[in-house]
């Protein structure tokens, strides 16, 4: 890195590069089908210690990717979704954890999904890629474990999306994971979360330029469709405080005093459509449609007669939830849901409410209550991995017991 590097780049983990791992075993998937061979996108922050003790698994929500930390150039604009968090001397501090950050099976960031070729046809897969559960996404990323030689992470982190994948892990895989991190998540959708991602969905589908989803065989983008669908999800992500705040009532353009009601723009529709319109630019339509459908099947206790504390008790880490008052996406409910189930199951937890005004995005901001919480329990974490703390001495006692 240059000496006079961008003060952009001061206290962030720096120009990252994307790397990605082909993998030609076939992973077997939830829906009866498995994928022959395919490619995982990832980025990693920080060193692995001597004994890999010290790997962070973060998990990415719904339009989210492997791109968390740092700058991909010096020319681009904006760090990774989750530069606030992950860093030097930051809370997930990369001077002492080992960061790795995928895109998920079935998305459009470098990792196998619907706009990849499928080598059987010599064609997108378009409609044709296969559903995905979360426990695929789990399935996946533990062969990425594999491929780096960790055995157990020292945390699995996720918000959202991220945070259902993270308690999955903690289910599927209980011996390798020492903490579970959920942050505004829930362990079922709720018919409200359910309906909003079906309206979305649908707007996408009745895209003239949808085409049964093979719309780039057609050469074409259901622009509009993915537009709308995006709309709809930024307002389910902010709370009526934080856009009151944000927006109010103020125009982009045109004057209700002139009686030009045809060209009154509020500020909050002039937003709404530039989020829209640059989203469906990066973020492809079978993608959106998977990854929903995906949320909306999660249950984390259907296989376990729907008693989640009976799922629970099968979890061998701590855990650490979070959730934010203002969030309705993810209400606190859901999150105090999670604590009492582990409660029942007798499992150790911490968990913190916070006050905040931003909606379900506040997982994302430097709020600063959310992030002295989050900094105190990965500094929990954090003494684990170093010498004399809890991991090491386990694996000295077993290796002397050997």
């Amino acid at each position: 890195m240059k000496n006079n590097q961008p003060s952009k780049l001061k206290g962030s983990v720096g120009i990252v590069t994307p790397q990605i791992a082909h993998f030609t075993d076939p992973l077997p998937l939830s829906c009866g089908r498995p994928l022959a061979a395919y490619d995982i996108a990832y980025e990693t922050y920080g060193q692995l210690n001597a004994d890999k003790s010290n790997a962070i698994l973060i998990c990415h929500a719904l339009s989210g990717h492997h791109h968390a930390a740092g700058y991909h150039s010096e020319d681009e604009k904006r760090p990774g979704w989750w530069d606030q968090y992950i860093g030097p001397g930051k809370v997930i501090d990369t001077n002492h954890f080992f960061v790795l950050s995928i895109n998920n099976l079935g998305g459009c960031h470098g990792s196998t999904g619907p706009s990849s070729i499928d080598p059987t046809t010599g064609k997108p897969y378009g409609p044709d890629f296969p559903s995905l559960r979360c426990r695929d996404w789990v399935d996946s990323q533990r062969r990425m474990m594999q491929l780096f030689g960790i055995s157990q992470w020292a945390a699995v982190i996720g918000g959202s999306l991220g945070g259902m994948q993270a308690m999955r892990w903690a289910l599927e895989y209980p011996d390798e994971l020492r903490h579970c991190v959920v942050i505004a998540s829930a362990m079922v959708l709720n018919a409200q979360n359910i309906a909003f991602n079906e309206v979305a969905r649908t707007a996408i589908t009745s895209d003239p330029h949808f085409y049964g989803g093979r719309y780039a065989e057609h050469d074409t983008l259901p622009r509009h469709g993915l537009a709308v669908a995006r709309m709809v999800g930024h307002i389910t992500y902010l709370s009526e405080d934080g856009m009151g705040e944000k927006f109010g009532r103020e125009l982009k353009a045109g004057d209700f005093s002139l009686g030009q009601d045809g060209g009154v723009e509020f500020q909050v529709e002039s937003y709404l459509h530039h989020q829209g319109s640059a989203f469906a630019e990066v973020f492809d339509a079978n993608t959106y449609l998977l990854m929903t459908k995906a949320l909306d099947y999660f249950d984390l206790a259907r296989e376990y007669d729907n008693d989640p504390a009976r799922a629970f008790s099968h979890a061998k880490c701590q855990f650490f939830v979070v959730s934010f008052t203002s969030d309705w996406r993810f209400a606190p409910k859901r999150s105090r849901e999670i604590v009492d189930a582990l409660v029942a199951a007798n499992k150790p937890v911490s968990y913190v409410e916070v006050e905040a005004n931003h909606g379900h995005d506040a997982f994302l901001l430097p709020i600063p209550r959310y992030q002295k919480a989050f900094a105190a329990y990965m500094h929990r974490v954090k003494a684990e991995c170093e010498p004399g703390g809890a991991v090491q001495q386990e694996t000295a006692e077993v290796n002397h017991a050997g």
